[in-house]
C-alpha cells in the first residue's frame, strides 16, 4: 500500500510539473516579439497581396462598374497614390483581371507601420473588341498601416525585368 500511495504521488508531482512547464511555454510563445512580428509580416503580405489584386484589376464594360473598380482602387490605396486614382475619370473600355502569382515582403518596419513588397502579377485583359490577352508585371509596392492590422498601398512601382532591353 505504500509502495501504491508514492508512485501516486510521484505520478502526480510528474504531471504538475509537466503541465507548469507546458502553461510557461505557452505565455513565452504568446508573449514573444517574434511571434508578434511573424503575423504582423503575415498580415502585410496577405493584405499586400490582395491590394495588388484590386489595383491590377477593372471591370470596365460599363461606366458604372468601372466607377465601381475606381472606388475599390481608392480603397485599396492611401496617400498621394489614392488622391492620384481618385482622380481617374470611369469610363466604358477594356476589363482586366490580376492574380499576384507570387509576393514577398522585403522590408517590415512595425513601429513605423510601413513594409515593401515585391510581387508577380498576371493581368488578363479583354478589350471591347478582339482577342483577350495576358500580361505579367513584376511590381514593387509601398505599404502603409493605416489602422490596426490594416495595410494599404501608398506607392507602386514597376520593377524591369533585368536583360528586357536585350530581348527588344
Amino acid at each position: 500500500m505504500r509502495r501504491a500511495g508514492l508512485l501516486s504521488a510521484v505520478a502526480v508531482a510528474v504531471a504538475l510539473g509537466f503541465c507548469g512547464t507546458g502553461a510557461w511555454i505557452y505565455l513565452e510563445a504568446r508573449t514573444d516579439q517574434e511571434l508578434a512580428f511573424g503575423r504582423e509580416r503575415d498580415t502585410a503580405l496577405a493584405e499586400g497581396r490582395q491590394r495588388l489584386t484590386v489595383l491590377n484589376t477593372l471591370d470596365a464594360s460599363t461606366r458604372e462598374s468601372a466607377a465601381a473598380g475606381i472606388d475599390a482602387w481608392r480603397d485599396a490605396s492611401t496617400g498621394p497614390l489614392r488622391t492620384e486614382l481618385g482622380r481617374t475619370e470611369p469610363a466604358a473600355g477594356a476589363s482586366a483581371r490580376a492574380t499576384v502569382t507570387e509576393a514577398a515582403l522585403t522590408a517590415l518596419d512595425t513601429r513605423a507601420g510601413t513594409a515593401k513588397l515585391i510581387a508577380t502579377v498576371r493581368v488578363d485583359v479583354t478589350p471591347r473588341k478582339g482577342a483577350a490577352t495576358t500580361d505579367r508585371k513584376r511590381l514593387e509596392a509601398v505599404l502603409t498601416r493605416t489602422g490596426e492590422n490594416t495595410w494599404r498601398v501608398a506607392a507602386l512601382s514597376a520593377v524591369p525585368v533585368a536583360g528586357a532591353e536585350e530581348d527588344e
